[in-house]
């Protein structure tokens, strides 16, 4: 085997391209290449081989390339050394067109900091430091201001939309959640149950695949599921109905009691996620743990052990893989599914200020962004751990919470007082 000294500029390198991409797939012939090779320089190959294909392109492809499991960000030399790979054999390289850098879009003016964040179909629901809500469209209009709250608005989440009713629900540092229901036609919201059980403030709140149930989390360390159902004959400790208990209470809206509490975090919980099979959530505390739970038996499942608190959690709807924020400026990568697993897989290293919040790509199981007390949204590829593939500017303070759940728009909210969202060009409207 060749040593690191040993690859120098005069030394040559074996490699074979490879795509998933078969509109782009070239003949899978050995290439000798200079060993300290650029980027560039391998997209200028690529783009050569590629016009000798029937349907070969116009103008020249921008290409990405993932040698021994990651993105090539140095030469070729320096990237299979690093990472223990041969010089001796055929070095695989597999190239994927480069995702274009997401365009800024929007920018949504708010009273106050945007401490919550979520999106669904042509929608984004806000919540505010000033303790209001707020509704949008993706376009930028904005279509209601919901008074409700009496403390900072944590978390939001949609439970239902259609084209004539939609519902969410919101978490505050109020010590309550609120589930709320729009009539889309009108125009008008309104509190349908104000969910009591929390003795101190809420952080996060995730509702479940089926719109069933949701969670919540907060500083009194306690998980707490919750019927995410609006309408129901009764509700409540004593049972009575909506319209006797609004004569009662003079308004519409009705207590609602949680369904299931769980206890077992020392510290509070910051993020709360449902898992894909519907009967599990995982959290995350400022305790420095991770925590699976079974919703049917109550039963912890699992645990994983980090060094930090934990800011923020996200599960990939698509591979499953957990990524956190914590007090400190790495995102990190688990593997829920490893024997291992409270070892960290990956350690992303770019912010220079605590990451506050997280999220997953909803339609690539390797993309996500991450928001920073650093004022900046950044998109990763979970392949290239040292470098984001994008930073997406703007902000003029602390980024506090972003969403990706529209596949084409990436969102943050700040306190600066702003939404800001960026559209990626892979998904044209």
């Amino acid at each position: 085997m060749e040593t690191d000294a040993s690859l120098n500029s005069n030394s040559q390198l074996q490699i074979r391209f490879i795509t998933k991409q078969e509109q782009y797939s070239v003949p899978d012939a050995p290439f000798a290449v200079q060993a300290n090779i650029s980027t560039t320089q391998l997209n200028t190959l690529v783009n050569e081989l590629i016009k000798e294909l029937p349907n070969a392109p116009e103008t020249a492809v921008e290409f990405d390339f993932i040698v021994a499991g990651e993105l090539l960000r140095s030469r070729l030399s320096e990237h299979v050394t690093e990472r223990g790979v041969s010089p001796e054999g055929v070095i695989l390289v597999e190239y994927v067109e480069r995702l274009p850098a997401p365009q800024p879009s929007d920018c949504l003016l708010h009273d106050d900091w945007v401490s919550a964040l979520n999106a669904r179909d042509k929608w984004i629901l806000t919540g505010c430091y000033d303790n209001t809500l707020h509704l949008w469209t993706v376009k930028g209009k904005h279509k209601l201001t919901i008074p409700g709250h009496t403390a900072p608005v944590k978390a939001v989440a949609w439970v239902s939309v259609s084209d004539t009713m939609a519902s969410f629900v919101s978490a505050s540092h109020d010590q309550t959640a609120m589930l709320w229901e729009w009539n889309v036609a009108t125009n008008a919201v309104e509190c349908v149950h104000v969910c009591r059980g929390h003795a101190r403030g809420l952080e996060c709140v995730a509702v479940s695949k089926d719109a069933a149930k949701f969670a919540t989390g907060g500083w009194d360390a306690l998980l707490k599921i919750w019927s995410a159902g609006v309408h129901s004959a009764s509700d409540g400790d004593d049972g009575e109905s909506v319209s006797k208990k609004a004569k009662h209470e003079g308004n519409k809206s009705q207590v609602r009691t949680p369904l299931v509490t769980l206890k077992g975090h020392r510290e509070a919980l910051s993020a709360v996620c449902w898992l894909r099979d519907g009967a599990q959530v995982v959290t995350a505390s400022w305790d420095h743990t991770l925590r699976t739970w079974d919703i049917d038996t109550g039963a912890l499942v699992s645990e994983l052990c980090g060094n930090k608190s934990f800011f923020d959690l996200h599960v990939s709807p698509l591979s499953g893989m957990f990524i956190t924020a914590s007090a400190d400026r790495h995102v990190r990568l688990y593997d829920p599914r490893s024997s291992e697993g409270s070892v960290v897989k990956c350690t992303f290293t770019s912010h220079t200020q605590w990451v506050q919040a997280v999220r997953w790509s909803p339609t690539d199981q390797h993309l996500f962004i991450s928001g920073a007390y650093d004022n900046a949204l950044k998109l990763w590829d979970c392949r290239s751990p040292k470098v984001p593939l994008y930073d997406l500017m703007g902000h003029e303070d602390k980024v506090l919470c972003c969403d990706w759940t529209i596949p084409k728009y990436m969102m943050s909210g700040g306190s600066d007082n702003t939404l800001r969202v960026f559209k990626s060009k892979t998904y044209p409207v």
